[in-house]
């Protein structure tokens, strides 16, 4: 399955969340909270079954990190393996990814956008350019903006407009241009509106 490039608008009224966390997604689940389509108002009859809660949640997790199918299983059969419980550990890989902390930093307005950075060459990890979205950021890992990222108008207008508090397990230094990994995540960092516990007991099915 390729990456989702469709409407966003129309996937954040189907998950009944603003998966995108975009102002267009936002205004629209205000004027039209319910499914798309012609029958959008009683499509969901089978709204109350435990599979489409578990399912809902797992495309969720899925759209909101931007994430396919096969990298989210192989993920969450990682986050098996570690200690403790697996819907938490799920989160907290999915929170370590390179593109993710691009936008946890403040430098990009979106996930989407983050991505799209690290894919140009934009971040620097450890003083090193890296082009990985999925890569999974480690304890002590210093994650940077390139010198030509630094200038860019679109990152700086970000760093001086966007209302994002830095989450408790990054820190912020030379003037907002570079985070460090001071500790991993925890649960409580991690604002995403998703339950992880739905999508492992899909998974154990």
């Amino acid at each position: 399955m390729a990456r989702y490039t469709g409407p966003k608008v129309r996937i954040s009224r189907r998950l009944s969340t603003n998966i995108f966390e975009n102002e267009k997604g936002r205004q629209a689940l205000e004027r039209r909270p319910f499914p798309p389509g012609q029958h959008g108002r009683t499509r969901r009859r089978n709204a109350g079954s435990e599979y489409l809660a578990q399912l809902q949640e797992k495309q969720k997790a899925k759209y909101i990190y931007g994430v396919l199918e096969r990298q989210f299983k192989k993920i969450y059969n990682e986050a098996v393996r570690l200690d403790g419980p697996s819907g938490e550990n799920l989160l907290k890989l999915l929170e370590q990814r390179l593109d993710n902390v691009v936008y946890r930093a403040g430098w990009a307005s979106t996930r989407p956008q983050s991505r799209q950075f690290v894919n140009h060459g934009l971040i620097l990890v450890n003083g090193k350019r890296l082009d990985i979205p999925s890569y999974t950021v480690k304890r002590g890992d210093v994650i940077s903006l390139s010198p030509k990222a630094a200038k860019m108008i679109v990152i700086q207008h970000n760093i001086d407009t966007l209302d994002r508090s830095l989450v408790g397990w990054l820190e912020q230094g030379d003037g907002g241009k570079e985070v460090t990994v001071r500790s991993l995540p925890e649960r409580d960092h991690i604002d995403v509106p998703v339950r992880e516990s739905l999508i492992v007991e899909l998974y154990s099915k």
